[in-house]
This record gives structure tokens, sequence and C-alpha cells, in this order.
């Protein structure tokens, strides 16, 4: 049986540096599963944009003219749902990615970060998982306070999680999609599902991200040097 060509993960670019869009463009190509249909040098602009393509995911500069990435991406998720986001952020910007964390983007990339952390993190997210940047989940957790004080905490809110429920916690903190969850635990994709619904409940957490971080803090899974 010839095995049908899997569509390309559409993507809309949006920040307000040229050179930047240019490089993570450039990084982009070189994964011929990626397509970028779009780009935007300001949030309005990417909105619009998102609402004429649709593409899968769109990467968002946090800082940008006219809306910033932050309100661009609450847009987008009112008005095409479909489309999940990625915040691009620096160093200096952990205000803002605390802020992001509550409105449920789904990934932080690192724009001087490792290109393949780029890659890695479009396609988790376009399989439906969460993506942080090993520097990113570390600057989220730190931005709490003691790590080491915390974690007792965090390991209590799981407490009363199954060992089923910690397992799939932990994937989702690797940054594992639902579909690779399922293989990787030998289920079904559906009983993926209810388990994470199960684990939102029970911790409290409104997305991906905001669970992974929880297992970053317990202990589940560690972000990687």
């Amino acid at each position: 049986m010839t095995s049908v060509p899997q569509e390309p993960v559409r993507v809309l670019l949006a920040d307000d540096e040229a050179m930047i869009r240019a490089g993570v463009r450039a990084i982009l190509a070189t994964d011929p599963a990626i397509e970028v249909v779009a780009e935007a040098g300001d949030g309005r602009t990417a909105v619009e944009l998102v609402r004429a393509h649709r593409p899968r995911l769109a990467l968002l500069d946090i800082r940008m003219p006219k809306l910033d990435g932050l309100a661009a991406a609450a847009e987008i998720r009112r008005s095409v749902p479909q489309t999940a986001t990625i915040m691009l952020t620096t160093f200096g910007e952990d205000d803002h990615v605390a802020r992001a964390l509550g409105h449920g983007a789904s990934g932080f990339l690192l724009k001087a970060g490792d290109p393949r952390e780029l890659i890695a993190g479009v396609h988790a997210v376009a399989g439906g998982g969460a993506y942080l940047s090993p520097t990113v989940a570390r600057r989220v957790i730190e931005l709490g306070g003691d790590r080491v004080a915390r974690r007792p905490l965090a390991q209590d809110r799981l407490a009363g999680l199954t060992t089923r429920e910690r397992e799939v916690l932990a994937l989702v903190g690797s940054g594992l999609s639902n579909a690779e969850i399922a293989r990787r635990l030998y289920l079904v994709e559906g009983t993926v599902k209810t388990y994470l619904t199960s684990i939102f409940t029970r911790l409290e957490v409104r997305n991906r991200v905001q669970a992974a971080i929880l297992a970053y803090e317990a202990g589940l899974v560690e972000p990687v040097e």
C-alpha cells in the first residue's frame, strides 16, 4: 500500500524585526515538513493573516507594535481556536512569560536558543503537545522563588494522581503530543485525552504548559541543561 504524504505543518511567523524573521524562516526551511505560509511585522497584521491563512500554528514575538504577542495570541485563540500559538521570548521578558502562561500559549521558545529546539517545538505543538525551551522552563520555574522549597508543594498537588496519570503528566512535561503519549504507554488516544481531562481538573491547571511546569516543579521531569 502506498502511504499518503503528510501535509506540512503550516506556520505563520510574526516578529517586528525583519532579520529575526529571516533567521527563523531559514531554520524552519531546513525541515521539509514545515511551511511558512505568511509573515507579519506586528501583532494586528498577524491576527489578520491567521484569519486569512488558517495555519496550524503561529510563532509570535512577545514585543510587537500595534498589538503585542500576548494580545495577538489571545485574539487568535478567540477567533481561530484551531491555530495554536508559540511565543518567542528573550532572557529579559520573564514577566511576559509568566503572563502568557496564564493565557494558554502552547509553547515558549528562546530566540537565541538552539535551532533544533525551534524545529522540535513546532512539531510538538502541531501534534497537539506543548513545548518549553529548556532554558525558558528553568526561568519560569525560577520565577516562583526557591525551587527546592517549592518541590514538596508541587509533589503534594500530585499526590492525588494515579500512577498512570503521573506517567501521562511526565510525558506532557517532556513535550509529547497525545498521539505520542498513546504510543509510548500502549493506549488509545481517546484514553489519553480522558486522563488529561482528569489531570487538569485534579491539579487545577488550564492547559498543557501549566501542567508541564508543575511536572518540572515536582521533579517528574527535569529541564535538560
